[in-house]
Protein backbone atom coordinates (compact mmCIF):
# COMPACT_ATOMS: atom_id res chain seq x y z
CA UNK A 1 0.00 0.00 0.00
CA UNK A 2 1.20 3.15 -0.86
CA UNK A 3 2.62 5.63 1.73
CA UNK A 4 0.32 8.31 2.56
CA UNK A 5 0.92 12.18 1.46
CA UNK A 6 2.15 14.20 5.10
CA UNK A 7 1.86 17.90 5.00
CA UNK A 8 4.05 18.83 8.20
CA UNK A 9 3.27 22.47 9.02
CA UNK A 10 6.04 23.20 11.12
CA UNK A 11 9.42 22.11 10.45
CA UNK A 12 12.35 24.30 11.31
CA UNK A 13 14.56 23.91 8.28
CA UNK A 14 16.83 26.94 8.19
CA UNK A 15 17.34 27.15 12.11
CA UNK A 16 18.97 23.51 11.91
CA UNK A 17 21.03 24.46 8.78
CA UNK A 18 22.81 27.54 9.93
CA UNK A 19 22.49 27.83 14.22
CA UNK A 20 23.31 23.54 14.47
CA UNK A 21 25.09 23.55 11.28
CA UNK A 22 23.56 20.12 10.04
CA UNK A 23 23.47 19.84 6.19
CA UNK A 24 20.24 18.61 5.91
CA UNK A 25 21.36 16.41 2.15
CA UNK A 26 23.04 14.30 4.48
CA UNK A 27 21.35 11.16 6.28
CA UNK A 28 19.98 11.56 9.34
CA UNK A 29 22.85 8.82 10.26
CA UNK A 30 24.99 11.27 8.34
CA UNK A 31 24.72 13.99 10.63
CA UNK A 32 24.30 11.98 13.91
CA UNK A 33 27.94 11.00 13.27
CA UNK A 34 29.19 14.28 12.35
CA UNK A 35 28.13 15.65 16.23
CA UNK A 36 29.65 12.89 18.27
CA UNK A 37 31.13 14.51 21.04
CA UNK A 38 29.63 17.86 20.77
CA UNK A 39 27.41 19.35 23.73
CA UNK A 40 26.66 22.94 22.81
CA UNK A 41 23.01 21.94 21.78
CA UNK A 42 21.25 19.67 23.71
CA UNK A 43 19.68 17.50 20.87
CA UNK A 44 23.17 16.86 19.78
CA UNK A 45 23.73 13.74 17.26
CA UNK A 46 20.12 13.18 18.01
CA UNK A 47 18.68 14.74 15.13
CA UNK A 48 15.33 13.19 12.93
CA UNK A 49 14.98 15.17 10.08
CA UNK A 50 16.82 15.13 6.41
CA UNK A 51 15.31 15.38 3.21
CA UNK A 52 16.18 11.87 3.01
CA UNK A 53 14.21 10.91 5.72
CA UNK A 54 11.05 13.59 4.88
CA UNK A 55 11.19 11.51 1.29
CA UNK A 56 11.43 7.93 2.87
CA UNK A 57 8.25 9.32 4.74
CA UNK A 58 6.73 11.12 1.82
CA UNK A 59 6.54 14.46 3.68
CA UNK A 60 6.56 16.26 0.38
CA UNK A 61 5.13 19.17 1.38
CA UNK A 62 6.17 20.94 4.57
CA UNK A 63 5.64 24.50 6.45
CA UNK A 64 9.13 26.00 6.63
CA UNK A 65 10.31 28.77 9.08
CA UNK A 66 12.38 31.62 9.63
CA UNK A 67 13.00 32.57 12.92
CA UNK A 68 14.55 35.26 14.94
CA UNK A 69 13.79 37.03 18.17
CA UNK A 70 14.82 40.16 19.41
CA UNK A 71 15.59 40.62 23.26
CA UNK A 72 16.41 43.24 24.79
CA UNK A 73 20.09 43.70 27.49
CA UNK A 74 20.00 41.68 30.05
CA UNK A 75 17.37 39.22 29.12
CA UNK A 76 17.98 35.78 29.90
CA UNK A 77 16.53 34.63 27.02
CA UNK A 78 18.41 34.06 24.25
CA UNK A 79 17.46 36.37 20.71
CA UNK A 80 19.43 39.40 18.97
CA UNK A 81 19.58 42.37 20.91
CA UNK A 82 18.19 44.60 17.82
CA UNK A 83 15.63 43.93 15.51
CA UNK A 84 17.96 44.78 12.51
CA UNK A 85 20.22 42.35 13.87
CA UNK A 86 17.23 39.52 13.76
CA UNK A 87 15.87 40.84 10.57
CA UNK A 88 19.49 40.28 9.01
CA UNK A 89 19.19 36.60 10.58
CA UNK A 90 16.18 35.55 8.57
CA UNK A 91 17.28 36.85 5.58
CA UNK A 92 20.59 34.61 5.78
CA UNK A 93 17.65 31.66 6.90
CA UNK A 94 15.97 32.66 3.50
CA UNK A 95 19.60 32.49 1.60
CA UNK A 96 19.46 29.06 2.48
CA UNK A 97 16.48 28.05 1.40
CA UNK A 98 17.03 29.73 -1.88
CA UNK A 99 20.30 27.26 -2.09
CA UNK A 100 18.18 24.29 -1.31
CA UNK A 101 16.22 24.88 -4.22
CA UNK A 102 19.09 25.65 -6.44
CA UNK A 103 20.23 22.50 -4.96
CA UNK A 104 16.96 21.07 -6.54
CA UNK A 105 16.57 19.94 -2.49
CA UNK A 106 13.21 22.23 -2.05
CA UNK A 107 10.57 24.01 -4.30
CA UNK A 108 9.33 27.84 -2.70
CA UNK A 109 5.36 27.27 -2.64
CA UNK A 110 3.57 30.97 -2.85
CA UNK A 111 0.38 30.43 -4.85
CA UNK A 112 -1.95 27.69 -6.03
CA UNK A 113 -0.29 26.64 -9.56
CA UNK A 114 2.92 26.40 -7.14
CA UNK A 115 1.31 23.90 -5.03
CA UNK A 116 -0.31 21.91 -7.63
CA UNK A 117 3.07 21.47 -9.59
CA UNK A 118 4.41 19.95 -6.14
CA UNK A 119 1.17 18.14 -5.79
CA UNK A 120 1.28 16.84 -9.35
CA UNK A 121 5.06 15.22 -9.50
CA UNK A 122 5.33 11.55 -9.26
CA UNK A 123 8.70 11.54 -8.67
CA UNK A 124 9.71 10.77 -5.45
CA UNK A 125 13.08 12.35 -5.18
CA UNK A 126 11.38 15.56 -6.58
CA UNK A 127 11.86 18.58 -4.64
CA UNK A 128 10.55 19.03 -1.58
CA UNK A 129 7.54 21.62 -1.49
CA UNK A 130 7.45 24.22 1.46
CA UNK A 131 5.02 27.10 2.20
CA UNK A 132 7.45 30.47 4.06
CA UNK A 133 6.42 31.22 7.77
CA UNK A 134 8.16 33.63 10.20
CA UNK A 135 7.91 32.22 13.80
CA UNK A 136 8.15 35.40 15.91
CA UNK A 137 7.77 38.43 14.06
CA UNK A 138 9.95 40.44 15.85
CA UNK A 139 12.48 40.43 13.08
CA UNK A 140 9.88 43.27 11.02
CA UNK A 141 11.79 45.88 11.89
CA UNK A 142 9.01 48.19 10.48
CA UNK A 143 5.20 47.07 8.99
CA UNK A 144 6.60 48.01 5.88
CA UNK A 145 8.76 45.04 6.72
CA UNK A 146 5.97 42.47 6.03
CA UNK A 147 5.33 43.73 2.06
CA UNK A 148 8.68 42.81 1.51
CA UNK A 149 8.93 39.24 3.40
CA UNK A 150 5.91 38.87 1.02
CA UNK A 151 7.91 39.81 -1.47
CA UNK A 152 10.33 36.99 -0.71
CA UNK A 153 7.99 34.56 -0.58
CA UNK A 154 6.28 34.65 3.03
CA UNK A 155 2.79 33.49 3.23
CA UNK A 156 2.47 32.80 7.08
CA UNK A 157 3.06 34.71 10.05
CA UNK A 158 3.37 33.91 13.98
CA UNK A 159 3.32 36.91 15.80
CA UNK A 160 5.15 35.98 18.42
CA UNK A 161 7.20 32.94 19.98
CA UNK A 162 8.28 32.59 23.83
CA UNK A 163 8.29 35.25 26.01
CA UNK A 164 7.35 38.95 25.11
CA UNK A 165 7.47 40.04 21.82
CA UNK A 166 7.75 43.13 19.71
CA UNK A 167 4.20 42.48 18.37
CA UNK A 168 2.52 39.95 20.63
CA UNK A 169 2.94 38.21 23.88
CA UNK A 170 4.41 34.52 23.67
CA UNK A 171 4.34 31.45 25.61
CA UNK A 172 4.80 32.15 29.70
CA UNK A 173 4.14 35.88 28.78
CA UNK A 174 0.96 38.11 29.11
CA UNK A 175 -0.37 41.21 27.52
CA UNK A 176 -2.38 42.16 24.63
CA UNK A 177 -1.30 42.95 21.44
CA UNK A 178 -0.72 46.75 21.80
CA UNK A 179 -0.88 49.25 18.53
CA UNK A 180 1.86 47.53 16.63
CA UNK A 181 0.79 44.14 16.98
CA UNK A 182 -2.95 45.40 15.70
CA UNK A 183 -1.11 46.98 12.59
CA UNK A 184 0.94 43.94 12.10
CA UNK A 185 -2.78 41.90 11.47
CA UNK A 186 -3.88 44.23 9.72
CA UNK A 187 -1.21 44.11 7.06
CA UNK A 188 -0.95 40.54 7.11
CA UNK A 189 -4.94 40.74 6.61
CA UNK A 190 -4.50 43.32 3.18
CA UNK A 191 -1.54 41.02 1.83
CA UNK A 192 -3.52 37.74 2.81
CA UNK A 193 -1.02 36.00 5.22
CA UNK A 194 -1.95 33.30 6.95
CA UNK A 195 -2.07 34.02 10.99
CA UNK A 196 -0.46 31.51 12.90
CA UNK A 197 -1.86 31.11 16.55
CA UNK A 198 0.55 29.10 17.76
CA UNK A 199 2.87 30.31 20.32
CA UNK A 200 0.42 33.31 21.42
CA UNK A 201 -0.80 33.84 25.09
CA UNK A 202 -4.33 33.77 25.73
CA UNK A 203 -4.86 37.41 26.00
CA UNK A 204 -3.39 38.04 22.80
CA UNK A 205 -5.15 34.68 20.64
CA UNK A 206 -8.60 36.37 21.84
CA UNK A 207 -8.11 39.35 20.98
CA UNK A 208 -5.89 38.43 17.39
CA UNK A 209 -9.13 36.36 16.27
CA UNK A 210 -11.07 39.40 17.00
CA UNK A 211 -8.39 41.53 14.96
CA UNK A 212 -7.46 39.30 11.82
CA UNK A 213 -10.13 38.33 9.53
CA UNK A 214 -8.34 36.19 7.17
CA UNK A 215 -7.34 32.81 7.01
CA UNK A 216 -6.12 31.55 10.31
CA UNK A 217 -4.22 27.87 11.38
CA UNK A 218 -2.07 26.56 14.22
CA UNK A 219 0.87 25.36 12.56
CA UNK A 220 2.27 23.29 15.98
CA UNK A 221 -0.28 23.52 18.76
CA UNK A 222 -1.42 20.41 21.46
CA UNK A 223 -3.98 20.81 23.90
CA UNK A 224 -4.28 21.86 27.10
CA UNK A 225 -7.39 19.29 28.36
CA UNK A 226 -4.45 16.76 28.44
CA UNK A 227 -1.32 18.45 29.29
CA UNK A 228 -2.17 21.61 31.19
CA UNK A 229 0.20 25.11 30.29
CA UNK A 230 -0.41 27.63 28.32
CA UNK A 231 1.30 26.55 25.57
CA UNK A 232 -1.30 24.08 24.80
CA UNK A 233 -4.62 25.39 23.71
CA UNK A 234 -7.99 25.72 26.00
CA UNK A 235 -10.79 23.88 24.41
CA UNK A 236 -12.58 27.07 24.45
CA UNK A 237 -9.91 27.88 21.68
CA UNK A 238 -10.38 25.28 19.94
CA UNK A 239 -13.59 25.32 19.75
CA UNK A 240 -12.81 29.26 18.49
CA UNK A 241 -10.37 27.77 15.76
CA UNK A 242 -12.73 25.37 14.43
CA UNK A 243 -15.08 28.42 13.99
CA UNK A 244 -12.70 30.09 11.97
CA UNK A 245 -11.87 26.31 9.55
CA UNK A 246 -8.54 26.62 11.17
CA UNK A 247 -6.36 23.15 11.57
CA UNK A 248 -4.47 22.78 14.86
CA UNK A 249 -1.02 20.69 13.98
CA UNK A 250 0.01 18.07 16.44
CA UNK A 251 3.61 18.75 17.87
CA UNK A 252 5.84 15.73 18.77
CA UNK A 253 7.89 17.54 21.51
CA UNK A 254 7.44 15.58 24.43
CA UNK A 255 6.79 17.46 27.21
CA UNK A 256 3.51 19.01 25.30
CA UNK A 257 2.12 14.65 25.04
CA UNK A 258 2.18 13.78 28.79
CA UNK A 259 1.52 15.92 31.65
CA UNK A 260 3.58 16.74 34.51
CA UNK A 261 6.90 16.77 32.46
CA UNK A 262 9.70 17.55 34.54
CA UNK A 263 12.46 19.36 32.68
CA UNK A 264 15.75 17.33 33.03
CA UNK A 265 14.29 14.34 35.12
CA UNK A 266 11.08 12.74 32.61
CA UNK A 267 12.08 10.94 29.73
CA UNK A 268 9.71 9.49 26.75
CA UNK A 269 11.10 6.21 28.07
CA UNK A 270 10.53 6.52 31.29
CA UNK A 271 7.26 8.29 30.78
CA UNK A 272 6.13 5.68 28.11
CA UNK A 273 5.28 8.46 25.40
CA UNK A 274 4.26 7.02 22.24
CA UNK A 275 2.72 8.06 19.21
CA UNK A 276 -0.27 7.18 21.12
CA UNK A 277 -0.32 10.29 22.75
CA UNK A 278 -0.22 11.95 19.43
CA UNK A 279 -3.10 10.38 18.41
CA UNK A 280 -4.79 10.93 21.73
CA UNK A 281 -4.52 15.17 20.85
CA UNK A 282 -5.34 14.56 17.68
CA UNK A 283 -8.74 12.73 18.61
CA UNK A 284 -9.62 15.38 21.28
CA UNK A 285 -9.31 18.12 18.53
CA UNK A 286 -11.33 15.50 16.35
CA UNK A 287 -13.74 15.67 18.93
CA UNK A 288 -14.33 18.87 19.96
CA UNK A 289 -15.48 19.64 16.26
CA UNK A 290 -17.20 17.11 15.44
CA UNK A 291 -15.23 16.14 12.92
CA UNK A 292 -11.80 15.63 11.31
CA UNK A 293 -11.29 18.45 9.29
CA UNK A 294 -9.40 20.28 12.16
CA UNK A 295 -6.63 18.36 13.26
CA UNK A 296 -3.38 18.06 11.27
CA UNK A 297 0.43 17.32 12.06
CA UNK A 298 2.83 20.08 12.99
CA UNK A 299 5.38 17.82 14.13
CA UNK A 300 8.19 20.78 15.25
CA UNK A 301 11.01 18.04 14.94
CA UNK A 302 14.42 18.43 15.63
CA UNK A 303 12.58 22.14 16.93
CA UNK A 304 15.42 22.36 19.50
CA UNK A 305 14.92 19.11 20.41
CA UNK A 306 15.50 16.00 19.17
CA UNK A 307 15.11 11.84 19.29
CA UNK A 308 15.80 12.41 23.14
CA UNK A 309 12.70 14.27 23.60
CA UNK A 310 10.38 12.28 20.87
CA UNK A 311 7.95 9.64 20.98
CA UNK A 312 10.28 6.12 21.51
CA UNK A 313 8.83 5.17 18.67
CA UNK A 314 9.89 7.87 16.34
CA UNK A 315 13.80 7.44 15.13
CA UNK A 316 13.41 10.04 12.49
CA UNK A 317 10.28 11.89 10.54
CA UNK A 318 9.60 9.40 8.23
CA UNK A 319 7.85 7.28 11.54
CA UNK A 320 4.98 9.94 11.19
CA UNK A 321 3.98 7.15 8.48
CA UNK A 322 3.51 5.34 11.65
CA UNK A 323 0.26 7.67 12.68
CA UNK A 324 -2.01 6.50 9.33
CA UNK A 325 -2.10 3.07 10.70
CA UNK A 326 -2.86 4.38 14.62
CA UNK A 327 -5.61 6.41 13.49
CA UNK A 328 -7.29 3.79 11.97
CA UNK A 329 -7.34 1.19 14.46
CA UNK A 330 -9.07 4.08 16.41
CA UNK A 331 -11.88 3.59 13.77
CA UNK A 332 -10.58 6.30 11.53
CA UNK A 333 -12.19 6.11 7.93
CA UNK A 334 -9.18 6.24 5.27
CA UNK A 335 -10.88 9.66 4.08
CA UNK A 336 -10.58 10.74 7.69
CA UNK A 337 -6.66 9.95 7.96
CA UNK A 338 -6.37 11.73 4.06
CA UNK A 339 -7.43 15.22 5.93
CA UNK A 340 -5.46 14.69 9.05
CA UNK A 341 -2.23 13.90 7.37
CA UNK A 342 -2.35 16.25 4.15
CA UNK A 343 -5.71 17.83 3.46
CA UNK A 344 -6.97 19.74 6.42
CA UNK A 345 -3.93 22.00 5.94
CA UNK A 346 -4.33 21.90 1.62
CA UNK A 347 -7.85 22.95 2.17
CA UNK A 348 -6.74 26.32 4.06
CA UNK A 349 -3.85 26.60 1.70
CA UNK A 350 -6.32 26.85 -1.19
CA UNK A 351 -8.97 28.79 0.51
CA UNK A 352 -5.99 31.74 1.48
CA UNK A 353 -5.05 31.82 -2.75
CA UNK A 354 -8.33 31.75 -3.78
CA UNK A 355 -8.31 34.80 -4.76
Amino acid sequence: MSQPLIVDAHLDLSMNALEWNRDLRWAVEEIRASERGLTDKPDRARGTVSFGAMRAGNVRVCVATLIARYVERGSSMPGWHSQEQAWAQTQGQLAWYRAMEEAGELEAITDLPGLDSVLASPDAAAPIGYVLSLEGADSLVTIGHVERMYAQGLRAIGPAHYGPGVYAQGTNASGGLGTRGRELLREMDRLGIILDASHLCDECFWEALDVFHGRVWASHNNCRALVPHNRQFSDDQIRALVARDAVIGVVLDAWMLVPDWIRGESTPLTRNVTLQQVADHIDHVCQLAGNTRHAGIGSDLDGAYGAEQCPVDVDTIADLQKLPALLAARGYRADDITAICSGNYLRVLRAAWAS
